[in-house]
């Protein structure tokens, strides 16, 4: 396996848990913030969902942070469109890049790297997101799915 592969293979994996966590989201909740300096659930979630184009950034060469700019859609339910669409997208430009273009260097936030520990430095961020993300699900009263193995709701639910 090479390491465009590995890396694949753990975004897949880690996008899929992204995916479960949104759409544990009540959509009556999508407002809430645990603090008035904090985003709301629904722009916390459409960072998880637009931050997915640095992956396909990174892959072809050129980081962009006015992707932020953007404002959420409406729903939860266009979040998640916008999450599907861009990991598409991901996926065809890391199906486009070879192994050569990931070891090209790329300004990733003020720090050369290579494009491939972009794609990870990107990950790992993604992963703290969820995490917060995981905290506006519990302050929502929602359950709370599986991210890295049971939580207190999926034990719950195998109980009962």
């Amino acid at each position: 396996m090479t390491e465009k592969d590995y890396f694949l293979s753990t975004h897949n994996r880690e996008c899929s848990t992204t995916f479960n966590l949104l759409k544990s989201f009540p959509e009556s909740k999508a407002d809430i913030r645990p603090n008035p300096k904090s985003r709301s659930a629904r722009e916390l979630a459409f960072v998880l969902a637009n931050q997915e184009l640095f992956f396909k950034q990174a892959a072809e060469g050129a980081i962009d942070f006015s992707l932020f700019a953007n404002q959420p859609p409406k729903t939860m339910a266009e979040i998640i469109a916008v999450l599907e669409k861009n990991h598409k997208a991901v996926e065809a430009a890391l199906a486009k890049a070879s192994m050569d273009d990931l070891n090209q260097m790329i300004n990733f936030g003020g720090h050369d790297m290579r494009r491939l520990d972009a794609l990870w430095a990107n990950q790992f961020d993604i992963v703290h997101h969820r995490g917060q993300f995981s905290v506006y699900l519990r302050l929502a009263d929602a359950s709370v799915p599986s991210i890295y193995g049971p939580t207190a709701d999926t034990e719950a639910a195998a109980k009962a």
